[in-house]
């Protein structure tokens, strides 16, 4: 057999200073002939001439024979090998294109596999590259349109990119002037009825890029793919897709969005750009999801692997010179950059280790599980210093994850120790003041050939650097170099990357016995802010506005799980102060019923400098610094924790550090309501469940942007901004650290807009609403019904966030009767359209999109029910029973989670009595109907009485049921797997579908 001559390659002599992200992008002026109509085929056909312009090759490819024979001279072009047709034929059916493989498979094939193994007609094996990772521009990109392909029905693409003949990236369009989201819904179908079809090769597409020429943006396609499984109500792993919140923009290295398509295909379509962000700025985590980097994330990994190199040639190492930090605001994605930052410094040939440090205890367990899920294996973390020490000296352990004190301890106690001759890159997690002090010192002192990195959202700077410590090393880039790259908090409102704040100032001087809701002064004393009164009152107004501030009237499904609402933290002065309230919130919840109590966590330890903690400084996990009394207090308060959740924590040094991790854990799950602090988790603590920071301490500059950006991480559309309750005078501390960590302008881009702004356009809307769709009229025509859509979701939309303003109450303009009337037509457009047929739905899903996520959080509830029903029984036999009892229905009718319980609703309204409180009868008559109804379902499905009762108080105790595992087969009696009708896994289905529509009828009824 003979073989193909070698093609022509380029193997890397030394590394340019080519970037990935363009420095600075200047859009070019329009011309002459930009000033008319463009329509989508103009569109279309402009970006394919650009894409040729930049040595894209453009095929006419008009079948899949044609793709899979382009696909076949690629390879062999850039493996420099002739396949026979029984090679190919073996090759293409096993390591391209197995009948078994989809989206997952081809995406780990491209990320993890691209080396795949040849067997040759002859026995011997070659490895052949479906892309070439090491030089990138040995590969071939193309351009292919309108491409045709038949799975369910005809689609037809707009643009793909093949690389090396594999579809590698997808562009869909649309005209200007039309809404990038159908671009995006585009997609959408193609990935549910064409992408798989005949060999699957479109589903080898690693991103898409949706434009309309004005916008432009690009995502994974595990976003995708993850968003098509939350529509089709399956749990998603990781972190939720959101569908289109998602996407990104592609920016220049100031952050800068390039949104045109010219300007955009110029550069991310750049040949060493689009290849770059394919083989290295790609990471497949370990819960199969494809996360691609943004810009900013590029160019601050791109910076330090080139200030490696740098300072590396010019014989730096060991200087401030050597390394520098990044400014990435909290909340923008660190950990992944502080990663491939780490893994790209691993592959230098030059670098023996890199350490990556953390300055708190449980920062290395949570990073290790980060850099876990990016990369099994990559990183060694370590629970003892002699464990760090085996480590230092092993070469295989190239990236090591540990915490200052213990490398601080490692050099104290070697003072010898071939590491410190070592080629080493450390790498520090929020590079903040406590790395300034003599363990910096001690660590730069004793290695001799290092680079120092730093990663902070909120760097020191003259302006908060205080007057303490060693003056040479006050401020960030004095401790570790110049800065590299900044992306701000006002860069990731912007980009929508973190949510904004709205912030409540709460006045907590007396006037009368109520909590006015004013922004005055704070008191000036904190004995006085400390008297029983205040803490009572405080306690009093987070209790009154919990329901409001944490939307427990919001349902949503997260982890598997469905929750109403959020959770919250309080940020407290002192231990002193943490332990008033958390005393104070038993007391005031004492005659409150178990399952209506807030459900409190209380944690603090031992901090040297509390007085001064309006900063942030770091809060040990040592409890023996404590006097007896607050440990006393503390482990009396765990006490109160563990027979909450079954746990046996203690304040001893082991168990609090546990428990501080079971804390952490029950918050990010949303099992505490409140947890009580002083510094701990108000910095480097993500959790997306939590919404509300109530705030009763002095903050300012860093440590007031650390603790404020605990809340505003995006989880859904429910969670539209993070929540800050203050009971101190902030307002000036919170403007001038937004003016310092995002510019002069920032407080009107990061707040929200005043309440005014969001009533005036929602008054506007509801007169639009009024005059256009009367209620009664019929809404005739596909076009006024999308309208009506379109109008209806922008009121759900402002509503959503008018309802945490408390001056919304009683301003809401449309009365609860036109907007269940309302909500009723408009679940009716979405039940019409979600059951038209596929090809007529087609045409519909690409501009209208229903808000039913916030219908869900607006809609009517079981205690909004049993208040009409007081209504009810007061007006029985007057005539206006009858208006309520109507009134009822259309509630039930316009409620999503209530149609299932409609007849459960009517009938107790028909059995309640005047005589008795009406919850009380609701809570008995539920609990009746729940025993009965769970008994039928056991007869029926001849299921274990016990057993299958404690299943059902764990499903509801947790919040979902259980269908993977051995918990629903213990409750199950014995069947054949291959009994007659499907035998054990069709019992199992039975049940699990039994079960789940009980749960879903009476979870959070009682």
């Amino acid at each position: 057999m003979t073989e193909a001559p070698p093609p022509n390659r380029y193997e890397a002599i030394a590394v340019s200073g080519e970037s990935t992200v363009v420095a600075e992008y200047q859009q070019e002026a329009a011309g002459p002939n930009d000033a008319g109509y463009q329509s989508e085929a103009e569109l279309e056909a402009a970006l394919v001439r650009q894409l040729r312009g930049q040595a894209y090759e453009h095929l006419a490819i008009a079948s899949e024979a044609d793709l899979i024979a382009n696909l076949r001279r690629q390879l062999e072009r850039l493996n420099g090998i002739a396949f026979s047709p029984a090679e190919w034929e073996r090759f293409f059916s096993t390591c391209i294109a197995a009948a078994n493989d989809g989206i997952v498979e081809k995406t780990a094939r491209i990320q993890e596999d691209h080396v795949q193994v040849l067997r040759r007609d002859d026995g011997t094996f070659r490895n052949v590259h479906l892309i070439d990772k090491d030089s990138i521009h040995n590969n071939a990109l193309q351009v292919v349109n309108q491409y045709e392909v038949t799975g369910l029905r005809a689609n037809r693409y707009d643009v793909t990119i093949l690389v090396n003949g594999l579809p590698m990236v997808h562009v869909e369009l649309k005209r200007r002037g039309v809404d990038i989201r159908e671009a995006f819904n585009q997609i959408d179908r193609y990935q549910r009825d064409s992408f798989w079809a005949g060999s699957g090769l479109f589903e080898y597409v690693q991103l898409f890029v949706i434009s309309n020429g004005t916008l432009t943006k690009y995502y994974s396609n595990t976003v995708r793919d993850g968003h098509l499984a939350e529509q089709r109500g399956k749990r998603v792993r990781g972190r939720t897709s959101n569908s289109y919140a998602f996407t990104s923009w592609w920016a220049d290295a100031k952050n800068r969005p390039i949104t045109d398509l010219v300007g955009f295909t110029k550069t991310f379509f750049a040949r060493h750009t689009l290849l770059a962000v394919l083989t290295r700025y790609c990471v497949f985590d370990v819960d199969r999801k494809l996360l691609v980097m943004r810009p900013y994330q590029i160019v601050a990994a791109e910076s330090i692997l080139l200030r490696i190199l740098t300072a590396t040639n010019a014989r730096q190492l060991g200087t401030v010179a050597a390394g520098g930090y990044v400014w990435h605001t909290t909340g923008s994605g660190k950990t992944l950059t502080s990663f491939k930052a780490a893994q790209l410094a691993r592959d230098l040939p030059d670098v023996d280790k890199v350490l990556f440090v953390v300055d708190r205890k449980d920062l290395d367990y949570q990073t290790m599980r980060e850099y876990e899920r990016f990369e099994r294996g990559a990183a060694n973390s370590n629970a003892s210093t002699s464990v760090l020490q085996r480590q230092l000296s092993d070469p295989d352990a190239r990236i090591i994850i540990t915490t200052i004190q213990k490398l601080s301890r490692f050099v104290a106690t070697n003072r010898r120790h071939p590491i410190y001759d070592a080629h080493v890159v450390v790498i520090f997690d929020e590079c903040h003041r406590s790395q300034f002090g003599d363990m910096h010192a001690e660590i730069t002192r004793s290695f001799r050939r290092y680079h120092l990195f730093g990663f902070t959202g909120t760097p020191i700077f003259a302006e908060n650097s205080g007057n303490g410590g060693n003056p040479a090393r006050r401020t960030t880039e004095q401790a570790f170099g110049e800065r590299l790259h900044t992306y701000t908090i006002v860069d990731a409102i912007s980009d929508r990357n973190v949510l904004p704040f709205r912030i409540d100032y709460i006045n907590t001087i007396r006037t009368g016995t109520a909590i006015k809701d004013k922004q005055v002064s704070a008191i000036d004393t904190e004995r006085a802010l400390l008297s029983p009164e205040r803490i009572g009152q405080v306690v009093g107004y987070v209790r009154e506005h919990f329901d409001q501030k944490t939307r427990r009237a919001s349902g949503y499904r997260h982890d598997g799980r469905r929750l109403a609402g959020f959770n919250s933290i309080l940020a407290t002065a002192s231990i002193d102060a943490a332990k008033r309230y958390y005393a104070e919130f038993a007391r005031q919840q004492e005659g409150v019923p178990p399952a209506q109590r807030l459900k409190i966590g209380l944690i603090y330890s031992f901090a040297a400098n509390e007085a001064d903690d309006d900063l942030l400084g770091d809060e040990a996990f040592e409890t023996d610094g404590l006097d007896q009394s607050s440990r006393d207090f503390l482990d009396d308060a765990i006490r109160d924790y563990n027979a909450l959740f079954s746990t046996s924590f203690d304040t001893s040094a082991d168990r609090f550090q546990n428990y501080y991790k079971d804390l952490s854990h029950r918050l990010k799950r949303r099992e505490l309501d409140i947890v009580i602090v002083v510094n701990m988790f108000l910095t480097g603590f993500d959790a997306t469940t939590l919404n509300t920071l109530w705030v009763d301490k002095n903050l300012r500059s860093h440590g007031l942007i650390q603790a404020f950006s605990r809340t505003n991480r995006i989880l859904n559309s429910v969670k539209t901004y993070g929540n800050i309750v203050s009971f101190r005078d902030l307002e000036e501390e919170t403007n001038d650290a937004l003016a310092l960590f995002g510019n002069k302008d920032a407080k009107g881009i990061v707040l929200l807009k005043p309440y005014a702004e969001y009533h005036d356009e929602y008054a506007r809307r509801v007169e639009d609403l009024r005059n256009g769709f009367p209620l009664g009229s019929p809404i005739i025509g596909e076009t006024a019904q999308k309208a009506f859509v379109k109008l209806f979701g922008a009121i759900l939309r402002l509503r959503n966030i008018l309802t945490a303003f408390d001056a919304f109450a009683g301003a809401e303009i449309l009365t609860d009767r036109e907007f269940q009337d309302h909500l009723s037509v408009y679940l009716n457009l979405y039940a019409e359209f979600r059951t038209t047929s596929e090809a007529e739905r087609e045409a519909i899903n690409d501009d209208v999109v229903f808000e039913i996520e916030l219908v869900k959080q607006v809609e009517i509830n079981v205690d909004y029910i049993l208040m009409l029903v007081e209504r009810y029984l007061a007006a029985r036999g007057t005539g206006e029973d009858k208006e309520i009892r109507a009134t009822i229905e259309r509630a039930i009718d316009s409620s999503p989670s209530l149609r299932n319980k409609k007849d459960l609703i009517e009938r107790f309204v028909d059995s309640v009595s005047s005589s008795g409180k009406v919850n009380a009868q609701w809570s008995a008559f539920v609990a009746a109907r729940k025993v009965e109804e769970l008994d039928r379902i056991i007869v029926e499905e001849r299921l274990d009485p016990a057993a299958t009762q404690a299943f059902v108080a764990d499903a509801f105790r947790d919040g979902a049921i259980p269908t993977a595992g051995v918990a629903i087969t213990r409750i199950m009696p014995p069947v054949s797997r291959f009994a007659k009708g499907g035998g054990h896994a069709a019992r199992k289905d039975s049940v699990i579908g039994r079960l789940s529509a009980f749960f879903d009828r009476y979870f959070g009824l009682s």
